[in-house]
């Protein structure tokens, strides 16, 4: 189940209905599909992920999906930028199975990983960007990946 901060709960076919409206009503404006995913440690428990789904209406807003998965066991950091970059591409394909009937491909999905050039992930920069781009989907990382890094984190 995904949430929404203006709808609600939504399953993706919900979100299908949501997000074809929200296209239809600026037709002449240019999209972005966005992915991405974040998670948080919880005090040594477990680990909470939460993937967001970003529909940008490129200079004009947007709106985003999000759910939430709790790993009940603790992750080192290196697993669980895998993990998120994982979740997303299984979020992407489980879009684009639901989107096939309305021309979106995986060209018009791009997968944004919490990422970058500072702090500890650095070194992971190049395979992630690799796993990601092997899947076929176009790839972001900060400080251009603000569906991972601003809008799953506001909700981990």
């Amino acid at each position: 189940m995904f949430y929404s901060p203006t709808y609600g709960s939504l399953t993706l076919s919900d979100i299908r209905v949501r997000v074809l409206e929200f296209m239809e009503k600026a037709s002449d404006y240019k999209y972005r599909l966005v992915i991405g995913t974040d998670s948080q440690p919880r005090n040594g428990t477990g680990v909470d992920f939460v993937t967001a789904i970003v529909v940008h209406r490129i200079g004009y807003g947007g709106i985003y999906f999000w759910k939430r998965v709790c790993e009940k066991k603790p992750m080192v950091l290196r697993n669980r930028i895998y993990q998120e970059a994982i979740l997303s591409l299984q979020c992407a394909e489980e879009v684009l199975t639901t989107f096939k009937d309305d021309g979106i491909t995986k060209y018009d999905v791009e997968i944004h990983v919490d990422v970058g050039n500072q702090g500890q992930t650095r070194e992971m920069i190049s395979e992630l960007v690799g796993m990601i781009r092997g899947s076929g989907f176009p790839v972001k990382t900060k400080p251009y990946s603000y569906g991972a890094s601003k809008v799953a984190d506001r909700h981990t």
